[in-house]
């Protein structure tokens, strides 16, 4: 009887726990009977890696959409949206909208036509052999040890903390159990089915990601609709103590006596229903949003295996096309069934926010170590990050902290209760780089971040207090638990697939048959799921920031090297050989000198723009001194249809056109986006 009370919480076994629980479980298996059913008869390599290049444009469309959405969306995004960052943080949908419209029409053709298994393949062809080879083993360790490990992790965070981390029959629901039930799963149809086992299982896991969405929307929405006055009085006063916008007496009456949960929302909101943000801004600045955010999209959607192995596997070059821009179309949705849901979570349930970042586990534990440490700044060689809630939510324990890490750092300031979050900053940059050049055991250990509200518990909340038992609550963790499975496979089945053609084949056993690459691939399907789950624990260690910054800051080093010499083997036909080396090596050196020494509190997305741009002025420099003898031309080897698809650019286009209009009228023409930025630069000069 007790495994029934997994999903309610409660001690009594009722029909609706009942619903769920079938709902739930039948769901699991349905979608790995989908996966492993529906690949049957999978032979060869090209059928186990590639689907056989016979995926159509809807399976191709709702397979990237799966592989894409996790627990980082409906976790990460919707508390981001719930923060001061508001809608903003759509930008990475909406900007991976127009990208993917780029990616079909740009990028696509080139793939296709080389005949490829994998990205870095395109490499060799292209620049030389070592480019092929560096690419592969960078993609291939950061599939295993980031983003797979990452993935298992976030999705198994949020299950463990829904079930509260209890024990039943002697299993405990934590962390640790939940990475390797999700390893399993996601193994099981990837091991027996490849890419198409994939594709399949991902129809039903997009289906349910876009309908479970919507139904939290239109929860959300309802309640927000009728709470209680009272409620909204709470809502008012938090957007003034977490913005310092006022709300208008009269706006506030005129929500109240409102019946319209669109009408509640939009004044509730307004100072966070925009997309753009200043150009100081710590996560989204206007700089990133005109160049530096196009760098992590581009590399995403157009040069990452797991992603682009479904376009990779099309019947044509038209099918691949449509199947993108129905992705694109999706795109434009995600915001409207993830970031507002996130805001609305916020407005219903701060307190509950907040109460959660004063719990023992979060700030709690963080606090307990500030108590025990201060008498003795230089002795314990510790500091503490807050964010700008905390600072107004307990200035005077933020001055405490200011004045303790600005002694362990051995940096001499005045206070300022005004500037507390600047200064803490500023002190944690110096140690920054003071940490740079240290040992790992004289290190200055940063802890855990304190937290005025758990943004991260928004789009949970929603969920256990406004989506009701009986059928919806199972459907829904059923979609999420589809969703962390359906990005696990991807890059599972990508990350054997590189091993398997790239490095397997070409260096270890070159003339190995159809059947032995199958089973090299099936093998390290299995060996990497072990290794995830084994690691995916470990992230739950507070110095990593997060998971959504642990991936991020991982993906600066790498993917704007990756990015420029792909754009510029595109665009040049006379790009020599050895820009392909230079660009995959510079990348990851120009960001760690930024990172711990130039500009280590930067955004990463502004790192990440000027990282790129060193690299493209490198491989100009090549292309003018030691130009190609004769051009580059793609030789084709393959036999699929390369005709674009009329109706897939008429559809691209109407995309761009969305995009453009969404972003035309959510931006904040009121607000100056580059205050400032000039004298940044010139500020060190000043005396």
């Amino acid at each position: 009887m007790e495994l029934f009370n997994l999903f309610a919480h409660v001690p009594a076994l009722t029909t609706a726990t009942i619903i769920d629980l079938v709902i739930f479980i039948g769901f699991i298996i349905a979608v790995v009977a989908v996966g492993i059913g529906m690949s049957r008869g999978t032979q060869g390599s090209e059928s186990y890696f590639l689907a056989g290049r016979g995926l159509g444009w809807w399976l191709i469309g709702f397979s990237l959409i799966a592989a894409n959405i996790s627990t980082e969306q409906f976790v990460g995004m919707s508390g981001s949206a719930g923060n001061y960052v508001g809608l903003a943080i759509a930008s990475y949908e909406w900007m991976a909208a127009v990208t993917l419209v780029i990616v079909g029409f740009v990028f696509l053709p080139q793939f296709l036509k080389a005949g490829v298994y994998t990205i870095p393949e395109f490499l060799e062809k292209r620049y030389n052999r070592f480019s092929r080879t560096f690419m592969s083993l960078i993609m291939m360790i950061t599939f295993v040890t980031v983003n797979t490990t990452a993935v298992i992790y976030s999705g198994a965070k949020v299950y463990s903390t829904f079930f509260d981390s209890q024990s039943y029959f002697g299993i405990p629901l934590d962390i640790v159990t939940f990475s390797w039930l999700i390893g399993i799963l996601a193994a099981t149809y990837v091991f027996f089915g490849g890419l198409k086992a994939c594709a399949w299982a991902d129809l039903l896991q997009g289906s349910a990601l876009i309908i479970g969405g919507t139904i939290v929307l239109v929860f959300a929405m309802n309640a927000l609709r009728n709470a209680e006055p009272e409620t909204i009085n709470d809502a008012v006063q938090t957007v003034a103590i977490q913005s310092g916008t006022i709300i208008s007496e009269e706006n506030v009456a005129k929500i109240k006596e409102s019946s319209s949960g669109c009408e509640r929302f939009s004044v509730l909101n307004a100072h966070k229903l925009r997309m753009n943000l200043p150009w100081n801004d710590g996560v989204l600045p206007i700089t990133a949003l005109l160049l530096g955010l196009w760098i992590p999209n581009l590399y995403y959607w157009g040069l990452n295996q797991y992603i682009m192995q479904r376009t990779l596997g099309s019947k044509s070059l038209a099918e691949g096309q449509k199947g993108i821009v129905f992705a694109a179309f999706m795109k434009l949705i995600i915001p409207f069934i993830v970031v507002f849901p996130g805001l609305i979570a916020f407005n219903l349930f701060s307190s509950d926010m907040r109460n959660s970042a004063s719990s023992r586990e979060n700030n709690g534990v963080v606090l307990e170590k500030f108590e025990s440490v201060k008498a003795d700044p230089t002795g314990h060689r510790k500091v503490f990050p807050f964010d700008a809630d905390f600072a107004k939510i307990e200035p005077e324990k933020v001055t405490e902290i200011v004045l303790y890490n600005a002694a362990v750092a051995g940096i001499e300031m005045e206070i300022s209760n005004q500037q507390l979050l600047e200064q803490n900053k500023k002190i944690l940059a110096e140690i920054a780089r003071k940490n740079a050049t240290l040992p790992p055991e004289n290190k200055i250990v940063v802890e855990k971040q304190l937290m005025g509200y758990d943004y991260d518990a928004a789009f949970p909340l929603l969920m256990s207090k406004l989506v009701p038992a009986g059928g919806f609550r199972g459907f829904m963790l059923a979609a999420m638990l589809g969703a962390v499975i359906s990005s696990l496979a991807s890059m599972l089945n990508a990350a054997s697939t590189i091993f398997t053609m790239d490095l397997y084949k070409e260096y270890l056993h070159r003339k190995a048959g159809d059947k032995t690459l199958v089973l090299v691939g099936r093998f390290c399907v299995l060996l990497f799921t072990i290794t995830s789950c084994l690691i995916a624990p470990m992230l739950n260690r507070p110095e990593l920031g997060g998971v959504f910054n642990f991936i991020q800051e991982f993906q600066g080093f790498i993917s704007p090297g990756i990015l420029a010499v792909f754009l510029f083997g595109f665009a040049s036909k006379r790009a020599p050989a050895i820009c392909g080396p230079t660009a995959l090596i510079m990348s990851p050196v120009i960001y760690a000198l930024l990172k711990f020494f130039l500009l280590p509190d930067m955004a990463f997305l502004d790192r990440m723009a000027i990282t790129f741009a060193s690299v493209l002025v490198v491989l100009t420099i090549f292309r003018i001194t030691m130009p190609r003898s004769t051009p580059y031309e793609p030789v084709s080897k393959t036999a699929i249809e390369m005709q674009t698809s009329r109706g897939a650019l008429v559809g691209g286009l109407i995309v761009l056109v969305l995009a453009a209009i969404l972003y035309l009228y959510f931006w904040d023409y009121n607000t100056p986006m580059f205050n400032g930025f000039f004298d940044s630069f010139s500020a060190p000069f000043k005396k």
